[in-house]
């Protein structure tokens, strides 16, 4: 499980491992005992979270303007082709 250093508390990390999970939040700086966090893990869901920003941008994806799920899925590939293109 995810998260930003926001969620680096003792509750949240028992949370997740009760879950199952393995926790992958950076410590916080001023944390007296920085518990261990996989770096190349947190880059990539930094890169998943860029791309949901770029998504964002279009206008009709972020108010979902679509009602049915064909459409919008249609509007969700569209938005990557152009993002695609884009690069």
């Amino acid at each position: 499980m995810f998260g930003d250093r926001a969620y680096d508390g003792n509750p949240v990390r028992k949370a997740i491992e009760a879950m199952g999970a393995t926790a992958v939040i950076p410590p916080h700086p001023r944390r007296k005992n920085p518990a261990a966090w996989d770096s190349h893990l947190y880059k990539a869901r930094h890169a998943i979270e860029h791309g949901f920003a770029k998504l964002k941008q279009f206008r009709a994806l972020a108010t979902r303007f679509d009602k049915t799920a064909r459409s919008f899925s249609a509007q969700v590939a569209l938005a990557c082709i152009v993002i695609w293109l884009r690069l």
